[in-house]
């Protein structure tokens, strides 16, 4: 089947963004650092790496279970067959938007897109504002934000993620779009090869590591911004602390608007793959 001109130009948006991410040369500072991480990460033993990997694998794929069985990713869900409606009156379930154009899914994601972006931001903004408790508690929100924006993405693409295969590959588009833009040409590579290979779309059999040391990074990331919101928590102007929320909302965004754009190229690739095949 052939693309129609506005997916054809989405396409070659795809194929430019992946190039950008293949060429993506990192500089001497991040290569230093990926050699500090790992050779930190080797100072432990091998058993203790194994165990605290697979406990941070667990604690992810029970949190996106969690969000994806909420009342408000259930709402959420409806709020995106309703919007679907409106373009087609006949939409009844999520595989029914894959009779959508792309553009009229792009406009259903980038609505959510948007709010999540503007959660991130007040999220850092809090936290760089209040005391230990939002500081606290900013990781594990700044999770949630993002893997609910990847589930919000996927559905808005007519994707269902309550399947293993599906919940299994949304985790890993969460862990791919947090990483280091260095690092994700490697995991879109994998995440592209996956869908096209895919000999079973409900039951996931195929690698089921998530984390490694080069994933810490982002954590890293955080747990600094959270010690520069501490060092610049007590510079007030006219008693708020302006700058220790800018690092906060600046950091927060950034991370959930490099989360949603890696996300939306790969389900939008996924759609289009799928319309073409089905067109064969």
């Amino acid at each position: 089947m052939e693309f129609t001109n506005r997916e054809m130009k989405v396409w070659n948006e795809i194929s430019e963004w992946q190039e950008k991410l293949y060429q993506y040369e990192p500089t001497d500072l991040a290569v230093l650092y990926d050699k500090w991480l790992e050779q930190g990460f080797s100072l432990l033993p091998e058993n203790v790496q194994q165990q605290f990997f697979e406990k941070l694998d667990t604690w992810l794929f029970h949190l996106h279970a969690m969000v994806q069985s909420s009342q408000v990713q259930i709402d959420a869900r409806e709020r995106i067959l309703a919007s679907a409606r409106v373009f087609d009156e006949e939409i009844e379930t999520l595989s029914d938007l894959n009779h959508l154009t792309i553009d009229q899914l792009n406009y259903i994601a980038n609505q959510h897109i948007a709010k999540h972006r503007l959660y991130s931001f007040a999220q850092g903004g809090m936290s760089g504002s209040g005391g230990l408790l939002l500081l606290g508690s900013d990781i594990p929100a700044m999770t949630v934000i993002n893997v609910r924006i990847v589930q919000l993405i996927a559905m808005s693409y007519g994707v269902e993620v309550n399947t293993p295969f599906e919940m299994m590959l949304a985790l890993k588009v969460f862990n791919a779009g947090a990483m280091p833009k260095r690092l994700q040409g490697i995991a879109w590579e994998e995440l592209t090869r996956e869908v096209q290979t895919a000999e079973d779309d409900y039951f996931y059999l195929g690698i089921e590591e998530l984390t490694n040391p080069t994933w810490m990074e982002q954590p890293l990331k955080q747990l600094l911004k959270a010690l520069s919101i501490a060092v610049f928590r007590k510079k007030l102007v006219r008693g708020i602390p302006f700058i220790s929320m800018a690092i906060g909302a600046g950091s927060n965004y950034q991370m959930t608007r490099n989360v949603s754009e890696f996300a939306q190229k790969f389900y939008q690739y996924r759609y289009l793959l799928e319309k073409k095949a089905d067109g064969e």
